[in-house]
């Protein structure tokens, strides 16, 4: 289960689709359950979430069994007019850690997200 992230109120930064992919490129195997409780959404806003990036072609899934795998297409390019040119990979860039280098400064490595591995420069 994932861990749950203190509470938090009042306007954010980052958008839940936003949330919803990074975690999503976090684990691609991740249930709908665990997304919602480290997005702090109800698994049917993960849902409906899920369901606008596959319908926009930013995210496409395979079953088996009962498992859900996802794939996040890193090429796509970010939908509003002030991120012209920015691609999914660029953003997930930043939001996206290996839990090892979680809270520590410096270079973060590379690390393959839907395929394609980004590279994030290093933070001061």
């Amino acid at each position: 289960m994932v861990e749950v992230p203190e509470s938090h109120t009042g306007w954010t930064f980052v958008t839940n689709h936003a949330r919803v992919l990074a975690a999503i490129a976090d684990n691609p195997n991740i249930r709908i359950r665990d997304i919602a409780v480290r997005c702090r959404l109800t698994e049917r806003a993960v849902q409906r979430i899920i369901s606008d990036l596959e319908q926009d072609g930013y995210l496409s899934h395979t079953r088996d069994g009962r498992t859900n795998t996802y794939r996040i297409q890193p090429d796509q390019v970010l939908r509003h007019p002030a991120e012209a040119g920015l691609t999914v990979a660029s953003l997930l860039s930043l939001l996206v850690q290996d839990e090892t280098d979680r809270g520590r400064h410096g270079s973060v490595p590379s690390r393959p997200v839907g395929g394609t591995t980004l590279r994030r420069e290093g933070r001061g």
